[in-house]
């Protein structure tokens, strides 16, 4: 089987295919239009986001039979006319579960303790103590939304904190030990703390919005390592100002490009202005599962599942 590579990834993918007989390709350079033309020869992709995978593509990709997404989110390809082309779909969420978990609560503590605000102003000479007074994790209710690989690794990390973790998830059934299922109106009365991990969807784009952050019984920190198109930014900043928010740690953005490479408006608009110079506020750019080791557990997960569906054992 011929396996053309489109994005750079650890060495250990293309290492251990060979090692298993496979032909492995790579081209990280081309655009899409050309690899449309040659796709037809290849049995397998290999990708992280460079283009999206659309009808127009799989369709030209005649031989196809399975897509590898170094990576958790399948957006960028079409799902549902992949599995009519018969082609399977492989993503590796159990890859970089733990660094979001990990991020997600470095994110929480940091704004908790106002970390960002206090380094800032220590490294201008300043010295507010009192100012920079932090509020305490235990005791808080942390709400997780979406549990499934990277929520259910959060809820894991929380296990050392005397929290009470709850979950809200639209199948059933996903609670499990380190968090309690429950329906979206319990969660929006008991919870202090939202950390969203959901994948994009139909469902969940621009799905925290005004109305939906507005039905919470009290004012709340929101964390967001999951995908940016799921929050409407406008509504999230003018959250922010309201108190109805009570801090931001964002990983991704609305604004981000399809590629997860760069945000993609050169003039960005208000509410991400207001972001920036938010104190009670930390960005970072989409970097919660990009650690050192996720980068080789991400590629051990494709190889293992190309492995396991495609070699005779």
């Amino acid at each position: 089987m011929k396996i053309l590579h489109l994005d750079s990834n650890h060495p250990l993918l293309i290492n251990q295919l060979n090692t298993l007989g496979f032909t492995n390709h790579e081209d990280y350079e081309s655009p899409k239009a050309l690899i449309e033309k040659k796709i037809k020869a290849y049995d397998g992709v290999i990708i992280r986001s460079r283009f999206p995978i659309d009808r127009q593509f799989l369709k030209v990709a005649t031989n196809l039979k399975f897509i590898g997404r170094v990576g958790a989110g399948l957006e960028n390809i079409d799902v549902e006319f992949a599995h009519q082309m018969g082609v399977q779909l492989l993503s590796a969420p159990e890859g970089n579960r733990n660094a979001v978990a990990e991020h997600t609560l470095g994110m929480l503590l940091s704004l908790f303790n106002k970390f960002n605000q206090a380094n800032a102003e220590v490294k201008r000479g300043v010295w507010h103590r009192e100012a920079n007074r932090g509020v305490e994790l235990d005791g808080k209710t942390v709400g997780i939304i979406g549990y499934g690989n990277m929520g259910k690794a959060f809820a894991r990390k929380l296990q050392g904190f005397d929290v009470a973790v709850i979950c809200y998830d639209i199948k059933a059934h996903v609670g499990d030990r380190f968090a309690q299922q429950v329906d979206l109106d319990a969660f929006r009365e008991r919870v202090d703390v939202v950390s969203l991990h959901t994948p994009q969807t139909p469902l969940t784009l621009h799905m925290i919005d005004a109305s939906f952050i507005e039905a919470f019984k009290k004012p709340f920190w929101f964390i967001n390592t999951a995908r940016g198109r799921s929050v409407v930014t406008a509504d999230l900043a003018e959250a922010l100002k309201s108190g109805k928010v009570l801090g931001a740690g964002l990983d991704v953005l609305e604004y981000e490009n399809a590629s997860f490479e760069n945000l993609f408006a050169s003039e960005l608009p208000a509410a991400f202005k207001y972001l920036r110079q938010a104190e009670n506020v930390l960005l970072t750019p989409h970097v919660a599962g990009w650690t050192v080791e996720s980068k080789a557990k991400l590629a051990q997960v494709i190889v293992d599942k190309i492995k396991a569906n495609y070699c005779e054992i």
